[in-house]
């Protein structure tokens, strides 16, 4: 199949009915900006580390994203994915006046703390269009270990993290990442991948090691992957680690 091909395809799979448009996009900016708010309030009053804040929000989007897929297919992802995206927006205008902004922004990204934001929100949303374009139902799977995995890793590493390395950045921003979030990155995928195979139909038996190889695939790069660009290498590596297998 030629690009214009997968694209003209993934383009009619992807393209939500006014309907969706008129139903379901309100009840996103509401389950939204509840998942917002409850990540702003719990930094801003429960004094929560902006490492779990972000991550918690990350896992509730990128959860509710996958099972969306799973249940109700591409157009609903992308009426959801619309309404989160305008809400980080607007998080960012709003900056430090808006909880929700304070439980995103990470000091160790100072002074580029937006930029943070809007990068892995941008690459999100081509990690999906990615996996869709190319993958197809499998992107789901991408979905759920880089809601799940990704998740765990930066708390995992906040806490627990003594073995330290450097990982590639912009903007001349440092970052590291640590031997034990990337453990915690490794379990999670692979339990979530399992659950997601199994929900797409495949026999335990093949589910499990497939599982296992894909959250291998995905805590690999996600290990070397640059500073803001692992919500879009998980992503990919997950999805088309199980395109690969399966196809």
């Amino acid at each position: 199949m030629s690009l214009s091909e997968h694209l003209y395809y993934f383009i009619e799979r992807a393209w939500p009915s006014a309907e969706l448009w008129l139903f379901l996009f309100p009840a996103a900016l509401l389950y939204g900006a509840a998942v917002g708010w409850l990540a702003g309030w719990l930094r801003v009053q429960k004094k929560w580390r902006v490492g779990y804040t972000r991550k918690l929000f990350h896992f509730l989007i990128f959860t509710a994203a996958g099972v969306l897929q799973l249940v109700w297919a591409l157009p609903v992802v992308v009426v959801f994915g619309t309404a989160i995206s305008l809400l980080v927006l607007w998080a960012v205008y709003k900056g430090e006046s808006s909880p929700f902004y304070l439980a995103l922004a990470r000091p160790s990204d100072a002074p580029k703390e937006k930029l943070f934001i809007l990068i892995p929100l941008l690459t999100t949303a081509a990690g999906g269009v990615l996996a869709n374009l190319f993958f197809l139902e499998w992107a789901a799977i991408g979905y759920l270990v880089g809601g799940w995995g990704d998740a765990v890793g930066e708390p995992v590493g906040s806490r627990w993290g003594k073995h330290r390395y450097r990982v590639p950045s912009m903007a001349g921003v440092a970052a590291t990442r640590s031997l034990e979030g990337s453990a915690a990155v490794f379990v999670v995928s692979a339990a979530v991948a399992f659950m997601g195979l199994q929900a797409q139909g495949l026999a335990i038996e093949t589910a499990l090691p497939y599982a296992l190889l894909i959250a291998l695939a995905a805590t690999g790069i996600e290990a070397i992957s640059t500073h803001g660009l692992d919500n879009l290498t998980i992503q990919l590596a997950a999805a088309g680690t199980a395109y690969w297998l399966i196809n």
